[in-house]
């Protein structure tokens, strides 16, 4: 389905009832990826699934960043009327997450986050080289976003007042000092390091994703 929010066309699916929550993709992502999660949420909760601007079936528009996502995001949910949505995003849903946080504190009920970063700087060496190479080649906005943003000061994830959790895979692209600072920088947040997991070898296609956030879900 289509829906135009903060003048653009938004693609979004709807699944179940119950609890509303809110589920973002990452970059160069559709929310497809989420398919075994919503599977298993469905049942018990009201699954909106969408595709950020510039992926999926959403609108290509010209210009895109973190903050017009986040926009974008935030229009949808007032747009829809959804009442205190949970939100789940990963890597650069996640980082969209941290910002319809930061900038509506009360329009969410909890914030759920997977290899999330809040600079450019904090992803790893090898990743940041194949994104230039990438961005050097094919000249996609979304590598060059990638490699210039987010740039969201610490003081604002201190303005983030919901429960929060924070996770990671052992073995993600970005470095688990920089997701511990995230999680000791926002008040009610917990902290969660995947044993073995990469960045989204848990969470991509994979039901393993559910078992870990329900126990977040329902707190």
């Amino acid at each position: 389905m289509l829906i135009k929010v903060n003048n653009i066309n938004i693609n979004y699916e709807v699944y179940g009832a119950g609890t509303p929550i809110l589920l973002v993709h990452g970059n160069s992502e559709t929310h497809e990826i989420f398919d075994k999660l919503i599977e298993k949420l469905q049942s018990n909760y009201k699954v909106y699934a969408i595709d950020s601007r510039c992926h999926g079936k959403s609108e290509k528009t010209k210009e895109i960043s973190y903050d017009l996502m986040a926009e974008d995001t935030i229009c949808f949910i007032k747009e829809l009327n959804i009442q205190k949505p949970i939100f789940y995003g990963f890597s650069d849903g996640g980082i969209i997450g941290l910002l319809v946080a930061i900038k509506e504190p009360t329009l969410l009920s909890k914030l759920i986050i997977s290899g999330a970063n809040i600079s450019p700087d904090a992803i790893s060496k090898k990743f940041l080289i194949f994104a230039k190479v990438a961005y050097f080649f094919t000249r996609n906005k979304l590598f060059k976003m990638m490699l210039n943003e987010p740039n969201i000061p610490i003081q604002d994830l201190q303005k983030i007042n919901i429960p929060t959790y924070v996770l990671a895979g052992e073995k993600d692209i970005i470095p688990l000092k920089h997701t511990k600072m995230i999680a000791d920088n926002i008040k009610n947040s917990t902290l969660k390091i995947l044993e073995g997991e990469n960045h989204g070898s848990y969470i991509i296609h994979n039901e393993k994703l559910y078992e870990i956030i329900r126990e977040y879900l329902s707190f």
